[in-house]
């Protein structure tokens, strides 16, 4: 049963009210969930259902289920699981997803710095990576952290923009990832704009405005095979919320 994900449209949500619509061995599922599921090089989110009688179930991790737009809540082995139709609240780990967006959003500026197609990425709470099929000497550690917090410093503020399946075919320049191509099936593409700065199709979480980000520090730069070239970063700051 497709879940309806309210981190689209607002990924700040922190707490919500949902009900049980699956039981299975591999996680719960919800009518709704604040919880992004792991996809795009983004890891699951994390954090607890809490019941009507005050018992926290611990979220450890949040995958995609066998259908499109479905989320499988895995919680913690040997805990109480709750029953199909039961409201439970669920409660995301906040500055766990804070970093996650802000490092996420980080990703996409850093793109536009470092103009090459991207062969992978990964984005975790602590660091995030993108790999780039480029020379290894086109690539200065010093020249792309500057580069990035110029960008980051104009403080633009984020923009979710939607586009029809045939709307994205006619523009293929749009995707930077080789690897990962945007979701079709649904009908429409979620894209993320950063006016004067960068428009690629994503569906994870960022921040509203970039200046949430705070600054990136990289962290190195190595080659990862004949067409791979990373490029980690991390914040360079805790930021304004957590």
């Amino acid at each position: 049963m497709p879940t309806k994900l309210l981190f689209r449209d607002d990924a700040y949500l922190t707490t919500a009210r949902v009900h049980v619509t699956g039981v299975q061995e591999r996680g719960i599922e919800f009518d709704q969930t604040i919880f992004y599921p792991q996809g795009g090089g983004q890891v699951g989110d994390t954090g607890a259902l809490v019941r009507a009688n005050g018992e926290r179930i611990a979220v450890t991790d949040t995958r995609k289920g066998d259908t499109l737009d479905s989320v499988l809540h895995v919680v913690q082995a040997g805990a109480g699981v709750p029953a199909i139709g039961e409201e439970v609240t669920l409660e995301v780990d906040w500055s766990r997803r804070y970093a996650l967006m802000r490092l996420h959003t980080a990703l996409h500026v850093m793109s536009c710095v470092v103009v090459a197609p991207v062969t992978g990425g990964n984005i975790a709470p602590d660091k995030a990576r993108l790999d780039f099929d480029i020379d290894m000497s086109l690539l200065d550690a010093a020249r792309i952290e500057r580069e990035t917090n110029a960008l980051i410093g104009r403080g633009v503020a984020t923009e979710t923009v939607w586009i029809t399946d045939s709307e994205m075919d006619a523009r293929p320049e749009l995707v930077k990832t080789m690897s990962v191509q945007p979701p079709r099936g649904a009908g429409r593409v979620r894209l993320l704009r950063i006016p004067g700065i960068d428009l690629q199709p994503c569906g994870g979480t960022h921040v509203a405005n970039i200046a949430e980000i705070g600054g990136i520090r990289v962290l190195k730069i190595r080659s990862e095979g004949r067409r791979n070239r990373r490029v980690e970063i991390a914040l360079a700051t805790s930021g304004p919320e957590e």
